[in-house]
């Protein structure tokens, strides 16, 4: 978690975010004076939702204004609940002839500042009503028997819901009832491995690097407790989940899920935690629910829903769909339709809930692929003999070379790159290695084994998996060719370098690299042409090799390695890519011309 910050401190910063917020939805006005976001297109003849509070949580709440969510919201400095006078002007902003209904996250000032803007509303004969939203579990009952528990994210589904039934012309009374059975039905806890830091701010002490918070909130505050040593990602949201859903904990035990009920699934990232780790931390609470409660969410939402500032946590939300519905005595379709309904709020995210039928039918229809499979082609078209014991050494000694050379490769692509070069490198080359294990060169069929190398390398991503994977089934074709026009060919260095050069030229349309660039074309290129002029597969494989060795502080003009600067002043290693293409290569010589 970074302590530097593009903005020194929170002064006016506030200010700036709603301003892009309105410039990029013009169908919401900002009120600067009092920091208040609300709709342009708001029906006065329909119940008003106002909501707000600290910033530092966005997109909560002013992400959350528009049609089918809220009418207004309020902005107060970092972590401080909006004043009074703010409040007033978002309801002012927003009139309505139905009601408003005023949703607060349970935190002493929200609660002090909107419920003094209540009296005064009601006090000027306006009808307005209280939701006060609260789902936490992490302090339980003893813990909570004085303030309540706190507001976390689950409070999105009551916007959610009771937004859309407002747009629907519901009546106040009933998106009253809605909203309580709906926090009534809702339980969070959040987890984090560090607290957020707020500009100019002295930072809170830091949680150790092996070690998270269970229990974590949204403003800085303690969590339940630390744990150490560090849990997998399968542990944690095992803990996680134990005080969601454990009925056996009396002080936590908010609210039981029974085994025939609709569940939806809400898993917010607190606004430091990439998306890949918040998708992957998903992906572990859908099986562990399935797996140990058995629970299928019928709806799974997964954003940066509440934030706080830049902590790298994120919370785990349950809502009881079927407690609503039954609270609420609407339908599990009414309340479906509900949460699936469109909104115009910039933050909601979009999913294809509404057109999942659609997409059932279609993915349950066969579609046969115009595509035959490899196995299907090479079985007429097995091309040169080759001896299964001699091509099936080169490549594992081609392979366990790269592999035993993944710590420099993975160094050498840290100093000039993102340093995934030597996974790539592994990856390619075990997945040709587990094909020879299962017999692959048995047949001697060298089209069939060329075919199964190639799968290897097109499984991997990034630019060098895409370049070798080119150059092979460039290759390939090209071989195939020539065995086609002359059936009696053989497998000979001649034939090979033929179709290295072929395939070279075929690779040069997509890449724009060349020798002298630091990629790993400076070891392709040599190889190829040198192979195609002399027929001669140990001067190729040397001139592979003093194509790897000259990138080294050569300044690199193609990849990610070009971006670095002045990184690249001095000594640099050579191009891990054309390094790893070399010890392959050489490895492959190896392999073959051993007796």
């Amino acid at each position: 978690m970074s302590l530097k910050h593009f903005f020194p401190n929170t002064e006016g910063i506030v200010l700036r975010a709603l301003n892009s917020l309105v410039a990029r939805n013009p169908q919401l006005e900002l009120d600067e004076a009092e920091r208040v976001v609300y709709s342009k297109t708001h029906d006065q003849s329909k119940v008003s939702l106002v909501s707000g509070g600290g910033s530092g949580h966005e997109p909560a709440w002013s992400g959350y204004v528009g049609d089918g969510m809220l009418a207004a919201a309020v902005s107060g400095e970092v972590f401080a609940s909006p004043a009074t006078k703010q409040i007033m002007a978002a309801i002012k902003n927003v009139p309505s002839d139905a009601g408003v209904i005023l949703c607060i996250t349970n935190y002493t000032g929200d609660n002090l500042h909107f419920g003094l803007a209540r009296e005064k509303a009601l006090g000027m004969g306006q009808k307005v009503g209280f939701l006060r939203m609260a789902e936490d579990v992490a302090l339980g009952r003893k813990q909570t028997e004085n303030l309540g528990r706190r507001g976390l994210a689950g409070n999105m589904f009551i916007l959610k819901l009771v937004g859309a039934a407002s747009q629907q012309s519901w009546t106040f009374e009933r998106c009253i009832k809605l909203g309580q059975a709906t926090n009534d039905q809702l339980v969070t806890i959040g987890s984090s491995l560090d607290h957020c830091h707020i500009p100019e701010r002295e930072h809170h002490d830091a949680v150790p690097d092996d070690a998270c918070v269970l229990g974590m909130g949204i403003h800085n505050e303690p969590g339940l407790h630390t744990i150490s040593p560090m849990p997998s990602a399968e542990k944690l949201v095992d803990q996680m989940l134990a005080m969601l859903l454990d009925m056996n904990d009396s002080d936590r035990a908010f609210l039981e899920f029974k085994s025939k009920d609709e569940v939806a699934l809400l898993i917010n990232s607190f606004g430091g935690l990439s998306t890949l780790e918040t998708e992957a931390m998903t992906s572990v609470t859908l099986s562990q629910l399935e797996n140990g409660y058995s629970i299928k969410p019928c709806r799974i939402f997964v954003s940066m829903f509440e934030t706080s500032l830049n902590a790298p946590g994120f919370s785990i939300t349950l809502c009881n769909l079927t407690g609503i519905a039954n609270s609420a005595e609407l339908s599990m379709s009414e309340i479906l339709t509900l949460l699936d309904s469109p909104t115009s709020a910039p933050a909601w995210p979009k999913n294809g809930y509404a057109y999942a039928e659609n997409a059932e039918k279609a993915s349950s229809s066969e579609k046969k692929s115009p595509v035959a499979s490899r196995s299907e082609k090479s079985a007429s078209d097995q091309g040169p003999k080759v001896d299964p014991k001699t091509i099936e050494r080169a490549l594992r000694q081609a392979c366990n070379a790269a592999i035993e050379a993944e710590p420099d490769i993975t160094k050498y692509d840290i100093v000039m790159g993102d340093g995934d070069c030597g996974d790539a490198v592994v990856g390619m080359c075990s997945g040709i290695l587990s094909k020879l294990d299962s017999g692959l060169c048995s047949s001697g069929s060298l089209f069939e084994i060329l075919d199964a190398v190639e799968e290897s390398v097109e499984e991997i991503g990034g630019s060098l998996g895409a370049i070798i994977g080119i150059t092979v089934a460039a290759f390939i074709a090209n071989l195939r060719q020539q065995c086609a026009s002359d059936s009696s060919s053989t497998m000979s260095a001649k034939l090979a370098g033929t179709s290295a050069g072929a395939a070279l030229e075929n690779l040069k349309t997509y890449t724009g690299a060349r020798v002298g660039g630091r990629t790993v074309m400076d070891a392709l290129i040599p190889f190829c042409e040198t192979l195609q002029a002399d027929a001669d597969l140990g001067k190729a494989v040397a001139a592979a090799e003093k194509g790897a060795n000259s990138t080294a502080n050569m300044a690199a003009k193609f990849g990610r390695a070009s971006y670095i600067g002045d990184k690249a002043d001095g000594e640099t290693p050579p191009d891990p890519g054309a390094w790893a293409a070399a010890i392959f290569l050489k490895g492959l010589q190896n392999g073959l011309e051993q007796s």
